[in-house]
């Protein structure tokens, strides 16, 4: 007799995952303890061996929490029984900026990185779920964000770790954005392993788990069930036409832009485009040009807002003499004999 349908269906998930990496290359699962990155260890320490990888995991202690040193020893010592090598925690300290949530992440990304260029990994493995990704459109359409945002989580990206030699870069996978939550918790009852409940998962302070516990019941009592697979069917749709669209954009840029601007404008000016050819674009393609453009000058991407680029939008679509445009990072945008130019401000 085969394995429990959801164990089954995580260890596939992960085995698809696998199959894009090198043989013989090593894979780390990202482990909290929790049921989702649980399931995800248990499928890589089965799938891994199977496919001639080397397989590890590290669980990160954010130290939020007391006796949160404690938690990560135990979590290591589960993913060691489960015949994980390296299997190690990394202790890290949560800053303040932008918030306790995003703080957290952008901590757990930074140790990941570093524990995935130390041990040559191939690709860090995350266990994040279809639920994970209903939410994350839900909050991209509160906020009012644009396609990109609201394609969710991909399935594959990279992050490059800042260095003295210039980063390194590293792979993560999501093999279970096509799984819900509920399989995932199947999956580890199947396979005698205890999931941690995090208290934040149950936090009403945390905007993501008032969508989980309050907005989503509400619309599956309301239209139905099925809408958070509908929202993560909507967000892998949306994911397609941005990547088309971010493409179209790039070739746009590379065409328009003007490499040695600063050599013949002076030394204010960091950067520019031609205006012929840039008016003519579709909004959906120019404004992500005007958007490359700012970031590409050194405009913070985190604080450069739609308001920034709408307004850059203007002075190539409705310009009527109006001298600058402001953008986070002390740049401003200003137009100029057929050019719009980024200045230092």
């Amino acid at each position: 007799m085969g394995p429990d349908p959801a164990v089954a269906a995580v260890r596939l998930a992960v085995r698809r995952g696998l199959a894009a990496l090198p043989a013989g290359s090593m894979v780390l699962a990202a482990c909290s303890g929790g049921a989702d990155s649980l399931a995800l260890a248990g499928a890589l320490a089965f799938e891994a061996p199977r496919s001639g990888h080397r397989a590890g995991a590290v669980t990160v202690d954010h130290g939020l929490q007391d006796g949160s040193d404690a938690h990560a020893a135990a979590v290591v010592r589960t993913l060691a029984g489960l015949g994980l090598d390296p299997a190690g925690s990394i202790a890290v300290t949560v800053g303040r900026r932008g918030g306790m949530e995003n703080a957290a992440r952008d901590a757990r990304y930074d140790a990941l990185n570093g524990a995935a260029v130390r041990l040559g990994a191939a690709a860090v493995l995350l266990g994040h779920t279809r639920d994970d990704q209903a939410e994350t459109v839900l909050l991209g359409l509160a906020r009012g964000a644009g396609a990109r945002s609201l394609a969710g989580m991909a399935p594959s990206l990279t992050r490059t770790r800042p260095d003295e030699d210039g980063g390194e870069t590293v792979r993560y996978l999501r093999p279970f954005l096509e799984l819900d939550r509920a399989t995932m918790r199947r999956a580890c009852k199947a396979m005698g392993l205890d999931p941690w409940d995090d208290p934040h998962n149950v936090d009403p302070a945390y905007a993501r788990v008032r969508v989980r516990h309050k907005a989503l019941p509400v619309l599956e009592d309301t239209l139905g069930p099925g809408v958070a697979e509908a929202l993560a069917r909507t967000a892998r749709m949306l994911r397609d036409d941005a990547d088309a669209l971010d493409e179209l954009a790039a070739r746009a840029y590379g065409d328009l832009v003007d490499p040695g601007a600063g050599d013949h404008d002076g030394p204010d000016v960091v950067l520019a485009i031609r205006l012929e050819g840039l008016d003519e674009l579709p909004r959906a393609v120019r404004t992500r040009v005007l958007r490359t453009a700012a970031v590409g000058a050194g405009s913070p991407p985190g604080t450069l807002a739609a308001v920034h680029v709408d307004a850059v939008d203007r002075l190539v679509t409705a310009w009527h003499g109006q001298r600058h445009v402001d953008l986070p990072g002390g740049l401003r945008a200003c137009r100029r004999y057929g050019r719009l130019l980024i200045v230092r401000g």
